[in-house]
Formats: C-alpha cells, sequence, structure tokens
C-alpha cells in the first residue's frame, strides 16, 4: 500500500474549496475564508487507513497555470469541486477540469477523480441527476459526493473518499459498463483461489474458507457468518455453492458484490496479502525478498520448504502414483504467470517410465533451482504462496544459506546436504552418459533424448554414512582455454576420459595440471565406456601412472551401456570426497575409505527405499 496520499482540489472560483479543507480541519466553518489553505498534512494516527495524507487547494487568483500543472502531476487523487446551485461551476466539471487533468496525465496512468458537489446547504434538491452522466461518460471518475462546508455535512466522507480512492482503485478492478471484474482482477483471484485451495479440490471447504479469512483478515470467520457468505452467493447463481464450500465462481460473485456495495478495500486487502501492487502485478518486495548470500556460502532449501513442496506435490498428484504426469505438472503451474520447467527437466531429475517427475525428481528440480539460483527460488515459491501458507514474512524464511567452505575444511565437518561435481572431459568422452546414468538411464533410454531436450545438469540423492544427500553433477563444455570460476567452483570433480579413444585422456591430464594441481578440491578420473576395448592413450603417461604419479586414486571404470539401470557406486564416492575433502586427501589412497563409503551407502539406500515406500503408503 501506499505510504502516503496527496489530495488536490480544483474547481472553479467561489464553489468553497478552501472553505472545505477549513471545514475539515477545524470542525467549523470559518468566518473569515483566504484565497487558497496552505497545505495541510494529517497524521496517519487519525485517518481510517492509518496513511498520512496532504491536502493542497488550488487557487486561480494565486497560482499561476504552471503551478497547477506541477499540482495535477504530484497528486494521487483530485477532487474537482463545484457548486450544487450554480450550473455554470457544473459545466466547468467536463468542459474545462476533466480535459485539463487528462491532459497533463499519462494515458495509462490516470489519476483517480471525485466530483464533489459543495453548498448542499443552499438548495433543496441534489445535483446528482446531472452528475450521474458524467460519471459514466468518464471512467476516471472514483465517486461522486455532496456536501457542505457550512453544516459540516459530509467533510470527513469527502476525505476518506478521496483516500479511498488512492488506497483502493475501482479502476483495476471492475469494469463499471459491463458491471463485471476486469480480466486482470479475474486472474490474481484466480491464483489466490488456487493458493487457497489446499487440496485442490476445486472448492473452497470451510477450514479453507477460515484460514484465508484468517490470513487476510486476522480473524476467522463464526460458524453462522460462514453460511451467511454461502447463503448470499446460492441465491445468486446456481453453481457457486458446490458440496457445501465455495467454487471459484462463487469466489470471484463474492469479490464483485464487495465492489458494487462500495467495498473495494476488502479485495484490495486480499490482494495485497497475496503480493499484489495497484496494477494487480505481483510486486518486486514480495516475489523478490532479500537474502545475503556471502561468497563461498551455497543456498539449500530448509525443513519447512520441503514440506511444504510435499504437500504441493500431494495436492497435484491427483492419481497418487508419486509421479507427476505433463497434465498434473500444467495444472501445478497454473499460478505461475509462465511454465518454469522445460523439457529439459525430464532430462535432469529422476522419471518414471513413462518419463514423468517422480516425487524424488520433483524435490531435486528445487533442490537444485534453490543451489543455482535462489532468486529464481524464492520468486517459485512466491507464486505458490509459500509464505502466506507458511505465516512468515517472506520466501526468504524457506532458504538456508550454508556456512563457508573454507570453515567446513578448517573444522573438518559439514551441516551442507547438496554437493556440487563438475564433470569435464573432451568431446565425446561420455560425460553425458554419465550424467544420464546417474538418473537410472541406461545407453538404450539415452538415446531416445532428443538433443534440444538434453541438459546439461542432473541431480539426485545418494546415501553417505546414513545421511541422505544430494548430488549435483555439472557437465562443463569442453573449452579448455576458458574454463571460467564457475567451471572450477565445486566441491569435487570428475575428469572424464574415453578408453576406446587414444586423444581422450590428453584433454583430463591438462585440466587437472593447468586447474586442480594445486587445488584442495578431490578429483576422480572416470575411464568412461569400459565395456568397450582399452586403447593406449597418446599422452607421455598412462592414465594409471597419471593417478599415482599425482596421488590420485586408480581411474574408476565406468559404464551406462547394460540392460540394467547403471551402477552407482561411483556416485555414492563422489558424494563421499565432496562432503570429507580432508579425507579425499589423506586417505583415499587406501581403499578402504572407497569400501567403507560404498557399504554404508548401500545399506541406507535400501533403507532408504523401504522408509520411502512407508512414506508413500502413509501419504
Amino acid at each position: 500500500m501506499r505510504k502516503d496520499v496527496r489530495i488536490l482540489l480544483v474547481g472553479e472560483p467561489k464553489v468553497g474549496k478552501t472553505s472545505l479543507i477549513m471545514s475539515l480541519v477545524s470542525e467549523e466553518f470559518p468566518d473569515e475564508v483566504p484565497l487558497r489553505a496552505e497545505e495541510i498534512t494529517i497524521p496517519a494516527d487519525v485517518t481510517p487507513e492509518r496513511v498520512p495524507t496532504h491536502i493542497v487547494d488550488y487557487s486561480e487568483a494565486e497560482q499561476s497555470e504552471e503551478q497547477l500543472f506541477q499540482e495535477i502531476s504530484k497528486a494521487n487523487v483530485i477532487c474537482i469541486v463545484y457548486s450544487v446551485n450554480n450550473k455554470k461551476s457544473i459545466e466547468k466539471v467536463t468542459s474545462h477540469w476533466i480535459p485539463l487533468i487528462n491532459d497533463r496525465t499519462d494515458k495509462d496512468s490516470r489519476v483517480p477523480l471525485i466530483l464533489v458537489g459543495n453548498k448542499s446547504d443552499l438548495v433543496e434538491h441534489s445535483s446528482m441527476e446531472t452528475i450521474l452522466p458524467i460519471m459514466n461518460q468518464y471512467q476516471d471518475i472514483e465517486t461522486c459526493v455532496e456536501c457542505s462546508a457550512k453544516n459540516l455535512k459530509n467533510i470527513s466522507e469527502l476525505f476518506y473518499y478521496a483516500q479511498k480512492a488512492v488506497l483502493h482503485p475501482t479502476g483495476p478492478l471492475y469494469c463499471p459498463e459491463e458491471k463485471e471484474l476486469k480480466p486482470s482482477c479475474i486472474k490474481s483471484l484466480t491464483r489466490i483461489f488456487k493458493v487457497s485451495d489446499l487440496d485442490n479440490d476445486g472448492i473452497l471447504n470451510d477450514n479453507e474458507l477460515n484460514f484465508f479469512q484468517k490470513t487476510c483478515f486476522n480473524t476467522p470467520l463464526a460458524p453462522q457468518a460462514l453460511e451467511d457468505v454461502k447463503n448470499v452467493v446460492r441465491r445468486n447463481m446456481t453453481d457457486g455453492v458446490k458440496d457445501n464450500g465455495l467454487s471459484l465462481k462463487g469466489f470471484l460473485f463474492l469479490h464483485t458484490l464487495f465492489i458494487q456495495r462500495g467495498r473495494h478495500e476488502t479485495t484490495w486487502t486480499v490482494l495485497r496479502r497475496f503480493g499484489y501492487d495497484d496494477d494487480l502485478e505481483l510486486t518486486q518486495e514480495y516475489l523478490f525478498p532479500m537474502i545475503k548470500i556471502p561468497p563461498d556460502c551455497t543456498t539449500e532449501l530448509n525443513h519447512n520448504a520441503y514440506l511444504f513442496l510435499q504437500s504441493v506435490f500431494d495436492k497435484h498428484d491427483k492419481d497418487r502414483d508419486c509421479a507427476l504426469s505433463p497434465e498434473e505438472v500444467k495444472d501445478l503451474f497454473k499460478v505461475f504467470p509462465y511454465m518454469p520447467w522445460g523439457p529439459d527437466v525430464n532430462h535432469t531429475v529422476c522419471t518414471n517410465e513413462q518419463g514423468w517427475i517422480t516425487y524424488q525428481g520433483y524435490l531435486s528440480q528445487w533442490t537444485l533451482t534453490t543451489y543455482l539460483d535462489v532468486q529464481r527460488s524464492l520468486e517459485y515459491l512466491g507464486y505458490l504462496g509459500y509464505s502466506i501458507i507458511y505465516e512468515q514474512d517472506s520466501q526468504a524464511a524457506a532458504v538456508t544459506v550454508t556456512r563457508s567452505k573454507r570453515i567446513d575444511l578448517q573444522k573438518k565437518q559439514t551441516q551442507r546436504s547438496v554437493f556440487r561435481c563438475n564433470v569435464l572431459g573432451a568431446r565425446g568422452s561420455g560425460k553425458s552418459g554419465f550424467l544420464q546414468a546417474f538418473l537410472g538411464k541406461n545407453l538404450q533410454r539415452q538415446r531416445q533424448i532428443r538433443e534440444d531436450h538434453k541438459s546439461f545438469y542432473a541431480i539426485s540423492t545418494t546415501y553417505v554414512y546414513g545421511q541422505e544427500k544430494y548430488l549435483l553433477l555439472h557437465e562443463v563444455m569442453p573449452d579448455f582455454d576458458f574454463l571460467s570460476e564457475a567451471d572450477l567452483a565445486c566441491d569435487v570433480v570428475c575428469l572424464v576420459y574415453d578408453v576406446n579413444n587414444p586423444r581422450s585422456f590428453e584433454y583430463c591430464a591438462k585440466v587437472y595440471k593447468q586447474y586442480f594441481i594445486d587445488s584442495k578440491t578431490p578429483c576422480v578420473v572416470l575411464a568412461a565406456k569400459s565395456d568397450l576395448h582399452e586403447v593406449r592413450q597418446h599422452y607421455s603417461l598412462s592414465p594409471h601412472e597419471f593417478c599415482r604419479k599425482h596421488k590420485l586414486h586408480p581411474p574408476q571404470p565406468f559404464t551406462c551401456s547394460s540392460i540394467e539401470a547403471p551402477n552407482k557406486d561411483i556416485y555414492t564416492r563422489l558424494t563421499t570426497m565432496a562432503m570429507y575433502p580432508h579425507m579425499a586427501q589423506a586417505d583415499l589412497k587406501n581403499s578402504t575409505f572407497w569400501l567403507r563409503a560404498s557399504v554404508g551407502a548401500t545399506v541406507f539406500a535400501v533403507l532408504g527405499f523401504a522408509m520411502y515406500r512407508a512414506l508413500l503408503k502413509q501419504r
């Protein structure tokens, strides 16, 4: 909501603009009226909307046309004052004042207007018959009010309406000619309905309505009040209430009714609570809350965020198959202004046999987004209404910023859950196959992936000493001369060469010697396509000799050319090295480190799968 409101009063001389301001301030009609009242500020604590309000007078006798134009450009709302007993002042509203204001304001951001008929104490009839056609002709006119500065009739109401026209404008919400909500308002309220529909059954039941009411207005509805609301909808439309809950049509009808009855503030309170600005766009503050990430730190989702994302998955997994079909994914993202996931996501995370994203894959994708681009993750959580449903100040409450990796190395332990492995190698060495094998896809399944659907990332869970961790694989493009800081920043490096290509290992050796030989980042050499015939590499040292010389573990044989899903041991080893880099330097020279990691992973993978199945049964 705006931080303050600026009201400008204009109109013909002698219509009572100054008298209106002075009657408001002193609560009595002034004996002597100056040509122009000084600008006054009403403090926030004495206004109904709790917003400081500046009231500005205009006098043709004291001010130039240029000064008037400046005041029009600064005003948030303009009251055009006419005298109810002066026909000429009424005619001037349309012949002079409205065209002058419209010429001085941008067409797309017109300032709301209020027509004020002063001196109602001097006549017995109303000017409304003359004024209503003017209101219908000009959409910028928010409302009209008749008042009297002399007997203080409707004075405080006039300034309340002016304040309300700024803070709760009708224009963005409602089309008076069509007597219906505007498309942008329908779109915003539809998102709010979908976010509030916690079980995704298309209706707001009593619990959901109460939660919505409490979220927006800090108070639940009494059972009778809930029934009264539903009865109002039932009387006016056939399908507004279904299964004793409010349908989307009923929800939209209620807001139409609020606006038609002059209670715009009710709809605006809802819109603003769900992050919308005056143009019905989600605000930057709502979508992108401030979050400080010091250098050498990473971003992860916390426990509450995963619980929230699990509930979002549950409400869209209609067939309870623990995977999201394309239709279910589309339904999930209906609250977004665009589709955030492309076809590459299906080759970045685990999918089922139909190629649909599994529950584990869904959480992995969220983990990846939070790690790589936390601002985008915050934006996505904003669309889903995380801060509203979990009653947090902002989505930033969903994110944990890990401590510096330097401190982890000093203390020889880490609380992090996500570890990054950069995969480097010459073209055709088998990097992409290595990424896809992590997602359980053998060579046969990999060949079905379209070129334009390929991903340079793969993320899934591994178990290290009983702890579930995420390993994020990133395939780095093989441009030896231009490896950026992002290409080098990771927790573990995997150098891949093709055992069947004599020129493949040279790239790994050069990259290691230039970038990683003095680094504290653990490195693993991967002998890919190990099912093929191993040829002699055209390099001064064989891969085994190179690893021995540089105190690296011997090249790890790897293939994804098997009928069953590829072996996952190597991924557990990489995660273990990322978690314990100090051990990787000292302890990896003997094989017990690998053995402990592999056995621990196997045991906990079995346990983890059993727990996962139990969880699904509960769900």
